[in-house]
């Protein structure tokens, strides 16, 4: 959901930045605003949308970047979607029918493809696609789904982390663009970074001082972050996952390293790297671009004092009683 609308689309999509996953251009971080502390500044509200999807479409097969021209085409199709969307008339649902989704007022997908025309987030593997699922992920997702299958709504653990109001879909770590809230705000200090994601104001406190992990049996919802400084580029490695988390089907024993490298006044760029040989055959990287939002960052109040959640419970028990009735 997005918490205001903007006054002027170009004022964002204005800014393409053309980056590379190997290396940012030296005059270009030269050029980017530092702290008082001397360090680059990371500072502000970074808009993570994009059309470009996170994975690579099947049919584009090794076509790793798109043309001008179909860039243009791919861009012009989200602003005509966005169009219909608008213009659709409101329709009355019926008694105990299905109420649907939001409306598009709440959608705030974006209309630009990011600024390389790279045809995936996704830049290694080459191939644009996450690796293969190992057998054991394959076996997890697919006890997950049954179970979820015969146990929609026995309590509120059944329902997903987004739903309950814990984490949002798109926050993660790491944060990757969807169909709302693509927002982060990032603080600094000289020994900590703040990472807060729009997406139920999720926060990351982050050391920068050298401590190390808390101890392995020590899970958190958004892990254990630690950060460091590789010249011009925040790092940051997470580790302590939760089984309760399972971001895209992971483990706990997840390793995620995140990057951000201030490029200049406009923009930051956002790579992670996943590992998990638990869950993929192979490491795998994603590249984001984020640009900076002149406009402030809301609370997301998700559904406020987690009513509606006594409402689906109810709903489901009533759906039961109706099936234990039947002849």
């Amino acid at each position: 959901m997005s918490h205001r609308l903007r006054t002027s689309l170009s004022t964002v999509a204005a800014v393409v930045v053309i980056v590379s996953l190997s290396a940012v251009p030296a005059v270009a971080q030269s050029d980017a605003p530092r702290t008082a502390w001397g360090q680059p500044d990371l500072q502000g509200v970074w808009d993570f949308r994009s059309i470009t999807p996170l994975q690579r479409p099947e049919r584009l097969e090794n076509q790793e970047f798109l043309t001008e021209e179909e860039a243009a085409e791919l861009e012009q199709a989200a602003v005509a979607r966005d169009a219909a969307a608008w213009d659709r008339e409101a329709r009355r649902t019926e008694a105990g029918g299905n109420v649907g989704a939001y409306n598009n007022f709440w959608m705030d997908r974006g209309q630009k493809a990011v600024g390389t025309r790279r045809t995936s987030l996704i830049v290694d593997p080459p191939n644009g696609r996450m690796p293969e699922q190992t057998t054991a992920a394959q076996q997890r997702a697919g006890v997950r789904r049954d179970y979820r299958r015969e146990h929609p709504a026995d309590g509120p653990e059944d329902f997903s982390n987004g739903v309950r109001c814990i984490l949002g879909f798109n926050a993660g770590p790491p944060f990757t663009p969807s169909a709302y809230n693509n927002n982060m705000q990032l603080f600094q200090t000289p020994d900590h970074v703040v990472v807060v994601t729009e997406m139920v104001h999720t926060a990351r406190i982050i050391p920068l001082d050298g401590s190390p992990h808390l101890p392995s049996n020590v899970q958190q919802w958004s892990g254990d972050s630690r950060g460091h400084w590789e010249g011009e580029t925040l790092v940051v490695e997470t580790t302590n996952h939760t089984d309760k988390t399972r971001w895209r089907g992971s483990t706990p024993d997840m390793r995620l390293v995140e990057r951000f490298t201030r490029v200049d006044a406009e923009t930051l760029l956002y790579e992670f790297t996943v590992t998990d040989p638990k869950t993929w055959t192979a490491p795998w990287t994603a590249a984001v671009p984020l640009l900076l939002n002149p406009e402030p960052m809301f609370e997301y109040a998700c559904h406020e004092g987690n009513y509606s959640m006594g409402v689906m419970l109810a709903g489901t028990r009533e759906e039961e009683k109706a099936a234990a009735e039947q002849p």
